[in-house]
């Protein structure tokens, strides 16, 4: 029995920016000639433009859509990232390392850090951060690619990426229009809905033009034109949780040795970013309203620059939270319309990533099955928990109480999914998981040791299997401390693989 053709005809992407582009750029790598692909957007309205921070799944994403990673990088003023450095957010003066990749290569059934826990307090033993290879590398300003024989300590870390947002939206635009895509510039005033279902036919422009479309794809930014103005799909607010709902950007001049990860400071009100570029330095102060004035906040982001700020502060609010619906009828939400969690861990353009794959692993037809909805929401709904319970994390776990912020989160209390992880964590050392998460266990270890959650005593099994383990610990510091000196420079690695003209 022939069935009728359901096909999508034609696709709409409200908005550009990094989210409308990557997804126009991947739509159009996967969905070839048979669905037109129009995107939207009007040059009078700006871009938050400020992710310029990401985590290794990028690397999947530019590799899907089929661009050079050199050539990725020349254009966007592109560098390496191979983790964050997070400073005073335990307590002022400390600092320890979220790296890329595991604390070390397993050597027994135990996890390594079990063994690192039962020998932390002997003489001689060295932090948790020394058995990394990400951070081996980026406390002495190295880079190299990682190894794929999986015997080397240079197969144990992954990287990222710093770049400049809006040139990453240019280049991916210049890939999508060259594989279809029609970009129109103006502004949308309203979108039409069919009156017995409320689903979007087309958004009309301020000129009068109308685009008419089967599915539509929100990156309208924080305003959400579609999901929100027009279908009001509600947001769950997050803020009592993370309560940062302002941030101040700048740029600076470079100063010091390039470097291969992002840095995060713990302010008063907040945390400092810092994110090193091939031409500058990204810096910003995200901070809470209910704790810092915004003239404050610009005065002491300027004061804590490396080098000269090459603009004013430009001012950003956000509420941290998510739709309450990511898809709802003919409308997927993408980017900022979708929600927003603080760039803590530099989630934003993955969650843009991820509701890309998501769209494609359960595309529709004309008929938009209600299940497959119900689907995408209930993935990304649990993505979206996931990352902010991890985000949660470094607040909850602080011993500052020189400022009200910090006293606040200390107090506070938080999802049971995050107080069961943190108990695990707190008795034994175990690092326990709902199934697939975006931060695996290396992440959350890093964070947990690195804020002194340490755990009364460690994993029970090791005691009954004797002995061992520092040995093995201090051979694989040492290989990595070796490995680490003979990599080149950061500057020396992009200099000679995707230096900016």
């Amino acid at each position: 029995m022939q069935t009728a053709d359901r096909r999508l005809r034609s696709i709409v992407i409200v908005g550009g920016g990094s989210a409308g582009w990557m997804a126009a750029a991947a739509l159009s790598a996967a969905l070839g000639k048979g669905c037109s692909i129009t995107l939207i957007e009007s040059d009078e309205i700006g871009t938050v433009g400020v992710g310029e921070a990401t985590i290794p799944p990028i690397k999947t994403f530019n590799q899907m859509i089929g661009i050079d990673e050199a050539q990725f990088l020349k254009r966007t003023q592109g560098t390496f990232k191979l983790g964050i450095e997070f400073v005073d957010w335990a307590q002022t003066g400390q600092r320890y390392f979220h790296p890329f990749g595991p604390h070390g290569i397993q050597f027994d059934m135990s996890p390594l850090h079990q063994h690192w826990l039962r020998n932390r307090d002997q003489p001689g033993a060295a932090p948790l951060d020394a058995y990394s290879m990400a951070y081996a590398a980026a406390s002495r300003n190295r880079f190299d690619k990682p190894s794929r024989d999986p015997r080397s300590v240079l197969s144990s870390f992954d990287y990222a990426y710093h770049f400049d947002a809006t040139l990453y939206a240019r280049f991916l635009a210049e890939v999508a229009q060259a594989r279809g895509v029609v970009r129109l510039e103006g502004k949308i005033s309203h979108a039409e809905q069919r009156p017995e279902d409320g689903f979007i036919t087309q958004v009309c422009l301020d000129d009068g033009r109308k685009i008419a479309g089967d599915l539509f794809i929100d990156c309208s930014g924080f305003r959400g034109l579609l999901i929100e103005q027009t279908l009001h799909t509600g947001y769950q607010d997050w803020s009592h949780w993370l309560p940062c709902d302002r941030a101040m950007a700048v740029p600076c001049a470079s100063a010091g040795p390039l470097q291969p990860y992002t840095r995060s400071t713990a302010r008063a009100a907040g945390w400092q970013w810092r994110i090193p570029l091939q031409h500058r330095t990204g810096n910003g102060y995200v901070y809470s309203s209910a704790f810092l004035g915004d003239d404050q906040a610009a005065a002491a982001l300027l004061a804590n620059l490396d080098g000269k700020a090459l603009a004013d502060p430009r001012a950003l609010r956000f509420t941290t939270g998510r739709r309450k619906q990511l898809w709802n009828r003919n409308v997927v939400a993408l980017g900022l319309s979708s929600g927003f969690m603080e760039p803590l861990e530099s989630t934003s353009l993955h969650m843009v990533q991820s509701g890309i794959a998501r769209l494609l692993a359960l595309f529709p037809d004309r008929d938009f099955d209600p299940l497959v909805i119900d689907e995408f929401n209930r993935i990304g709904i649990n993505e979206c928990e996931r990352i902010r319970d991890f985000l949660i994390l470094h607040y909850k776990l602080t011993a500052r109480t020189d400022a009200p912020l910090w006293r606040y989160c200390a107090d506070m209390a938080i999802p049971d999914t995050l107080q069961y992880k943190i108990d695990h964590f707190s008795r034994f050392g175990r690092l326990v998981t709902e199934g697939m998460e975006l931060f695996g266990n290396a992440s959350w270890l890093a964070v947990h040791v690195g804020q002194h959650n340490l755990p009364r005593r460690h994993d029970p099994l090791l005691d009954l299997r004797g002995a061992g383990g520092r040995d093995q610990l201090e051979q694989q510091r040492l290989a990595m401390a070796r490995a680490a000196e003979a990599m080149p420079t950061h500057a020396a690695f992009i200099a000679g693989y995707c230096a900016a003209d």
